[in-house]
């Protein structure tokens, strides 16, 4: 049974009450990094994530959906897109979701958000935002952001061994 959660602008990425950034430099061109972003399973990478499908046909934009399947505790989020801007020219892209259900009712908001520009030395800045606020009963800010830095963590781990490598 889905539980349905509320929509955010951009702004949330900033004044959500759990936020974790991961703003890092990969040796691989912005628009590999891009197409890896936006393949179909993408992020199967991140030992966090059990699968990740998208949802529309391509081309992708700002109405995609997409399915993620977290590894740990079995959650899905049915996911909307919101933003999505490719400048191949520029070799500027970004894109940014909400999720509009979850199979667990703990959630009240999540969303994403990445960009990948080119690196002042080559190859790609990845900044990478997850924005959250829970429902119900919350753990105390000092625990939740010791969790959120740890899950995220692995992403962050992850994403630099996958472009590193």
């Amino acid at each position: 049974m889905p539980f349905a959660l509320q929509p955010i602008t951009e702004a949330f990425f900033d004044d959500a009450p759990v936020r974790y950034v991961i703003d890092v430099e990969v040796p691989a061109a912005p628009d590999h990094v891009w197409s890896e972003f936006t393949r179909q399973n993408t992020l199967d990478w991140c030992r966090a994530l059990k699968k990740v499908t998208y949802t529309s046909a391509e081309p992708y934009d700002e109405t995609t959906t997409r399915t993620a399947a977290l590894a740990p505790g079995g959650v899905t989020l049915h996911e909307q897109f919101f933003i999505w801007d490719e400048d191949p020219a520029a070799h500027r892209y970004r894109h940014a979701f909400y999720a509009k259900d979850s199979s667990v009712p703990w959630l009240k908001k999540f969303g994403e958000y990445t960009e990948v520009t080119p690196a002042p030395d080559g190859g790609s800045r990845i900044v990478w935002k997850f924005a959250m606020q829970l429902g119900g009963v919350a753990l105390p800010s000092a625990l939740s952001s010791k969790i959120s830095a740890a899950a995220f963590g692995t992403v962050k781990k992850d994403t630099l061994k996958h472009f590193s490598g």
